[in-house]
């Protein structure tokens, strides 16, 4: 049986690469919609940055963490640079970058 983070770790692993997806959206993926703050803390303690990108998850506004575990802001910034999705003022175009679930 899978704990609650590893639920959490393979919902992130299902964001598309150009995509974010939400702390909601991840929980609901993950199987309990009412889980947003508990996708923030796994993903803070992610155990394999490289395999789970956890800098496709942003705020339900599309803002980018600001304690964000890879370097701050600018590290997430330019890992979702890096992935094609532009970044302005620390904010994701949902529209545009969001995950449709």
């Amino acid at each position: 049986m899978s704990t609650t983070y590893e639920k959490i770790y393979e919902a992130v692993k299902k964001i598309p690469k150009g995509q974010v997806a939400t702390y909601g959206q991840v929980a609901c993926m993950a199987g309990n919609f009412k889980m947003s703050r508990v996708v923030g803390n796994a993903l803070h303690v992610n155990p394999d940055p490289v395999n789970i990108p956890c800098y496709r998850v942003v705020n339900a506004k599309g803002e980018l963490a600001k304690a964000f575990v890879f370097g701050g802001i600018e590290g997430q910034k330019a890992r979702l640079e890096d992935d094609g999705i532009k970044v302005v003022n620390g904010k994701v175009d949902l529209k545009i970058y969001g995950m449709k679930i």
